[in-house]
């Protein structure tokens, strides 16, 4: 079902050149701002706000892509440290936020949302080399999103 007064259900975000793959229950995007490297938004495609109006079978399904994920961003930017944030209260449309804390992290103790920085927006030309770089490792489908 899509939600016309959301943002994710209507395309406006995340940013369809952020576009990684799709996961099966979800689409994953490299996160606009990566002053943290590698932070990626999982976005579930059906437009639910919280985890428990989800199956039993579908909540298990969505933590395995969670998992492969978060795995993979851990391995790829040889993080210290996985941070996952599933909160909604801006957009209330279920989507994970998987951020890599890297060893070089300015302040591994605090969550990303408290660390004062400039957003980090990649040129054109490194967004495509991550974008192509994190789809090799996911090993997931490139098709464009809807």
């Amino acid at each position: 079902m899509i939600e016309h007064s959301c943002k994710i259900c209507v395309g406006a975000w995340p940013l369809k050149d952020h576009f990684l793959g799709d996961c099966g229950l979800t689409k994953a995007y490299v996160f606009e701002d990566q002053f943290f490297a590698g932070w990626t938004v999982l976005v579930l495609k059906e437009h639910v706000s919280e985890l428990f109006k989800l199956s039993r079978v579908a909540r298990g399904m969505l933590m395995e892509e969670v998992n492969h994920v978060a795995e993979t961003l851990a391995q790829v930017f040889d993080a210290k440290k996985m941070n996952y944030e599933l909160l909604g209260n801006q957009v209330p449309h279920i989507h994970w936020h998987l951020i890599p804390r890297l060893k070089t992290d300015p302040d591994p103790l605090k969550p990303v949302w408290c660390v004062s920085h400039e957003p980090v927006r990649l040129p054109a030309d490194q967004l495509a080399e991550r974008v192509t770089r994190l789809r090799a490792a996911l090993r997931i489908h490139a098709n464009e999103p809807v």
